[in-house]
């Protein structure tokens, strides 16, 4: 059995009680929340301890894998701190505030030999899982652009950033996923409509190395909820409903034959068939948790996608500074940078 602790018990944390209450194999032995009130309540629902102080839980119940869920401001200190009492973590993203802080947590996760794993969800979604599939068996062809929608109304438990902060990671990821690219240039324009410290409306555009185009659409003013990615290619466009998990194919039915080298060039883009393919549903958190306690098992050092999720949020900095610049940024990585003092 995987002894396991969740940090940070609101709204998603106690999703991650519910989760690891719900594995096999894995045995919660803890809950940790700065209101001792809260921290109680979810203990004695999941029947465990409940703790104000994370470090004297850890030195008491011993887990293995905690989960991190906390606010985003405490991510680094806390999932540092963790790590050097010597437990693998799962982190919520973003993974820390600034590329340097995510830059130190990826370092002493390698030094220590522990996995880092950061809460980019959607990786795990079974659409995008299907879709990167297809895209790896090359039923698109080149990719031209990927174009990510991401709106809804307000979340009141935001308080500490912004919409690209708290949002954008994701999309940053599954486009540098599907596309196997990396960013080389990024602009971006931010409005502050109803949020009274942070921008609340974001909208992006990240060149690729490969030539690719990203769109981001992201904002906190839409009533109604919507996760929808479109990637568009050589033969067609894929959909994916990230809230349904539903996967469709736009068939440009000029690229109908084995012609397109050539003749589809002349013929350009038309419609074709629509195609839903089939997806065995499942719920995220629960792939993402799962993947987290099989890393923890191997014990392979170093283990998970803290890298990529540092580059997320250099790429969301660099957002961040071409919209208070007015202009457009090339992109500078910390990779690059300890690569170049190696």
């Amino acid at each position: 059995m995987t002894r396991t602790a969740v940090i940070g018990v609101g709204s998603m944390g106690r999703n991650h009680v519910r989760v690891y209450s719900e594995m096999p194999d894995v045995e919660l032995v803890a809950v940790v929340d700065a209101d001792p009130a809260l921290a109680d309540s979810v203990g004695k629902a999941s029947h465990v301890p409940a703790y104000d102080d994370y470090r004297e839980m850890i030195e008491r119940e011993r887990p293995e894998a905690v989960s991190v869920v906390v606010p985003t401001s405490l991510h680094y200190r806390v999932a540092k701190d963790v790590l050097e009492l010597g437990c693998h973590v799962m982190v919520e993203k973003p993974i820390a505030s600034t590329a340097g802080e995510a830059y130190e947590l990826v370092r002493a996760a390698e030094g220590l030999g522990l996995a880092l794993m950061v809460g980019h969800i959607e990786r795990f979604n079974p659409a995008i899982v299907e879709l990167k599939r297809r895209l790896d068996q090359n039923e698109l062809g080149r990719i031209f652009q990927v174009h990510a929608r991401r709106l809804g109304p307000f979340p009141t438990r935001i308080q500490d950033v912004g919409v690209i902060m708290d949002l954008a990671p994701h999309d940053l990821d599954i486009m540098r996923y599907l596309t196997g690219s990396e960013v080389s240039r990024v602009h971006a324009e931010t409005k502050r409509i109803l949020h009274e410290t942070q921008d609340d409306m974001f909208v992006g555009l990240v060149r690729f190395d490969d030539g690719a185009l990203g769109m981001l659409e992201i904002n906190w003013l839409t009533p109604t909820k919507i996760r929808e990615l479109c990637v568009t290619g050589e033969r067609g466009m894929f959909r994916v409903n990230y809230i349904t998990q539903d996967l469709f194919f736009y068939e440009n039915a000029a690229t109908n034959d084995s012609g397109w080298p050539t003749i589809s060039l002349i013929r350009g883009v038309s419609e074709g068939m629509v195609i839903q393919y089939p997806v065995k549903k499942k719920e995220p958190l629960r792939a993402e948790l799962e993947s987290f306690i099989a890393c923890v098992r191997d014990r392979l050092p170093g283990v998970g996608n803290g890298r990529d999720a540092m580059v997320a949020l250099e790429l969301v900095a660099a957002l961040m500074q071409a919209s208070a610049d007015g202009q457009t940024n090339e992109v500078r990585y910390l990779a690059d940078v300890e690569s170049a003092l190696q």
